[in-house]
């Protein structure tokens, strides 16, 4: 017996499916906190001393938290090579910004202490907080579009033809997405500061945190109304077919106002995905009130886990819907790998994952406690 048809092929694409939405998740609730407190940087810190404070309580995993990242475009590029194919081309721009930005945070840290000049650091503390802000707007702005559906479109041969713009990607409905998206990550950078600074920088953390939680709710809440009542979503009009090749115009598709709640009615414990987005913020906001560090990290990250989750059950089996030929849409069960290959990754991530979590996890264990700001005064034990 081959070893692979163990799996069905349609759970495998399930599983992958899955593990996507894991590694999003992943990413999200660990380079998350980096990404907001670089948006936060130049609010929350106001003294050289205070930044430094800041950066260095990111400085040791920050590095560490992007391999999910990483993790995730391997994800695509492997189990969903159509879905890497279509978004990075039609995204091409705007994951160049997102690159960009990126980019500068590591630049940034190492160069921001190089030199003692008030301007020159004041500079790298702005450029680390559009390195920050760039990416969570990006990201944001990016799931928008996919729940509106992207303009591309396949010839009979597969060819793939993106028909958008840059700036068709920044339509009020993603912008807002972008919001929600920057609010949840400015929320978590704040807790992830509250846990780990004192005194001042951590007072102003916890004020700016709770600002971005009620923001999330009422931003997260706006967002899905706006989804019911102006955006249409897909639905597939033909026979499904779970395990057949990976083929997207072999269905028809057709859009619906409403469409992406009917797994809600479906399958009601779906429900419970975008329940935690707002249960989260709302006890991310109680925490951050009351003080409780570790435990306001938790439900902060819970938070960003339920808004991210419900995108993935309002669309499922879609996977990237195309607003100009449905035909085109990219699901679970046309936009895979072959089933032997679903089959290795998953014998590879069964390896490896463990080991990636194990090793991160001691990271954190060894680095736990409160940046010391007396030891960046004297020079001592902190990298930047």
């Amino acid at each position: 017996m081959i070893l692979h048809t163990l799996l069905d092929y349609d759970v495998l694409r399930v599983v992958w499916w899955v593990l996507l939405g894991v590694l999003l998740v992943a990413f999200a609730v660990t380079d998350g906190f980096d990404l907001g407190t670089g948006t936060l940087l130049p609010f929350v810190a106001k003294t050289d001393l205070e930044r430094r404070v800041v950066i260095n309580s990111i400085g040791p995993v920050w590095e560490g938290n992007q391999v999910w990242l990483v993790l995730g475009g391997g994800a695509i590029f492997a189990a969903w090579p159509q879905l890497y194919a279509v978004s990075f081309s039609g995204f091409y721009l705007a994951m160049f910004a997102v690159l960009f930005a990126l980019i500068l945070r590591p630049v940034g840290f190492k160069y921001r202490s190089k030199h003692e000049g008030a301007r020159w650091r004041a500079t790298w503390d702005w450029l680390l907080f559009v390195g920050g802000f760039v990416p969570s707007l990006i990201f944001g702005v990016a799931l928008g579009n996919v729940l509106q559906g992207v303009p591309f479109r396949l010839t009979p041969d597969m060819q793939i033809f993106y028909d958008g713009s840059f700036f068709g990607l920044l339509n009020p409905f993603a912008l807002l997405c972008g919001l929600v998206s920057v609010a949840m990550l400015v929320m978590h950078g704040a807790s992830w500061l509250a846990l780990k600074t004192e005194g001042a920088v951590a007072a102003r953390s916890r004020s700016w945190g709770m600002r971005a939680a009620v923001a999330v709710i009422g931003l997260y809440a706006l967002a899905g109304w706006a989804l019911w009542r102006f955006v249409d979503g897909y639905r597939i009009t033909s026979e499904v077919v779970t395990t057949g090749a990976s083929n997207p115009l072999f269905k028809t598709v057709a859009g619906q106002g409403g469409a992406w709640f009917a797994n809600y009615a479906a399958h009601p414990w779906t429900v419970a995905a975008p329940v935690l987005g707002f249960v989260g913020a709302v006890l991310a906001l109680l925490g951050l009130a009351r003080r409780w560090e570790g435990w306001t990290m938790v439900f902060s990250s819970l938070s960003i886990a339920g808004i991210i989750l419900s995108v993935g059950a309002s669309m499922f089996p879609f996977i990237l819907p195309s607003s100009i030929q449905g035909a085109a849409s990219l699901t679970v069960w046309d936009a895979s790998s072959s089933h032997l290959t679903l089959f290795i990754m998953l014998v590879g991530s069964a390896i490896f994952l463990p080991l990636i979590i194990g090793y991160t996890s001691w990271v954190y264990k060894v680095l736990w406690g409160k940046v010391d700001a007396n030891g960046i005064r004297d020079g001592k034990g902190h990298a930047y």
